[in-house]
């Protein structure tokens, strides 16, 4: 399995069988190098309603005719829009022909801005933990530092965490390193800074200061193996 890093809460997860996005926020990311135009999905996975994270789902997930997974609101808002949902929520897990789907909860915003500025609330915000051929990828999706993801590391074996760190909008990194560590991947590879000039933050700087397992500051297009 093929895990790539594409910018701000970007991950593209390539199994045998299956291309899962997660956050597909391609257009209007000067960071980002795919082609919103031309990436295909079978899935998309997304943690929150913000425009950031939604990003492109609309028209990967209309040509590819991928299934969009999203927690319950969200996918309501995206199933009326033409999109094949799946809903979930927080606690719930699921699995389908491509993995393990499980929402973790995260404290932050949930919210779509149409075209016209109107504003379309999108329910709770969420993490992901994606489980396939038993390997673990958790995406803490878009929050602060809260306990309970010490429980969370403690209930699962995590081969590779993406945590944010651009503060502001979420944790920062001495917040990140907190959660990193009570994570307890094997590793963590910080995500979310550096889009805007209000998170702009030392990837590199983080990833070495990570005390449990390994700190990886991916750069675009970087890929790990599990």
């Amino acid at each position: 399995m093929k895990v790539s890093y594409h910018g701000h809460a970007v991950v593209k997860v390539e199994t045998g069988t299956h291309t899962i996005l997660i956050d597909p926020f391609i257009s209007g990311n000067e960071a980002c190098d795919l082609n919103a135009d031309t990436i295909k999905a079978d899935v998309i996975l997304l943690t929150h309603g913000h425009n950031d994270h939604v990003g492109d789902t609309f028209e990967i997930a209309k040509r590819s005719d991928a299934l969009v997974v999203a927690p319950n609101e969200l996918a309501d808002y995206l199933g009326s829009k033409g999109l094949n949902t799946h809903p979930m929520h927080i606690g719930g897990k699921h699995k389908f022909d491509f993995g393990q789907v499980k929402f973790t909860q995260a404290f932050h915003g949930s919210a779509y801005t149409e075209e016209d500025g109107s504003t379309v609330y999108t329910g709770m915000p969420a993490g992901i933990l994606l489980t396939v051929d038993g390997k673990t990828i958790y995406h803490v999706g878009d929050t602060g530092l809260f306990s309970d993801l010490k429980l969370i590391g403690e209930m699962n074996d995590i081969d590779i965490a993406f945590v944010p760190i651009g503060d502001n909008f979420t944790m920062g990194p001495e917040d990140a390193l907190v959660a990193a560590k009570w994570i307890n991947a094997k590793t963590t590879v910080p995500v979310h800074y550096n889009t805007f000039p209000v998170i702009e933050q030392d990837p590199d700087a983080f990833a070495q200061k990570v005390s449990v397992g390994k700190g990886k500051a991916m750069k675009i297009g970087d890929f790990v193996e599990l």
